[in-house]
């Protein structure tokens, strides 16, 4: 995977709804525009790395690149789960992204707990992960910067 890391930015859009409603991870998700603009060898799976929205602070997150094979989904989609909570949605908003590293290829699940079981161990190894000095510096990273963003309310 030679494009990480690798840097995006684009207008956070509504999903299908499952990430708060079912699974209770809520999740932030890009256009079909820019999901099409990702390079091709960054192969479908579950990534790590630091998010902002708008100019708000940046933090951790763990990052969805595919299909869903629980859900059967047909299109491609990126879906950033954020590891904060916020107040409000921001969809409408600026989220830019910096994906770091790789967890794991995109599976199918006997069930939604067992989804949900791989997610939130997903989400522990992302954050272990960007502890680590050499992802900490990233966070800091003037892409983050937005010369006009948009903020949004922590």
């Amino acid at each position: 995977m030679r494009h990480l890391p690798y840097f995006c930015r684009g207008e956070v859009v509504k999903g299908f709804g499952r990430g708060s409603k079912e699974l209770g991870i809520p999740t932030a998700n890009f256009s079909e525009q820019v999901v099409e603009s990702f390079p091709s060898d960054i192969s479908t799976g579950i990534y790590y790395g630091w998010a902002c929205v708008g100019n708000g602070d940046v933090h951790k997150m763990v990052l969805s690149v595919g299909r869903n094979p629980f859900y059967k989904n047909i299109k491609k989609s990126v879906e950033t789960h954020i590891i904060h909570a916020f107040k409000d949605d921001f969809y409408g908003e600026i989220l830019s992204i910096v994906i770091i590293g790789y967890i794991r290829p995109e599976k199918n699940f006997s069930s939604l707990e067992a989804l949900i079981l791989a997610i939130q161990e997903d989400i522990e190894e992302a954050k272990r992960q960007l502890d680590l000095p050499e992802h900490l510096k990233l966070k800091e990273d003037n892409f983050f910067h937005l010369p006009e963003g948009k903020t949004v309310n922590h």
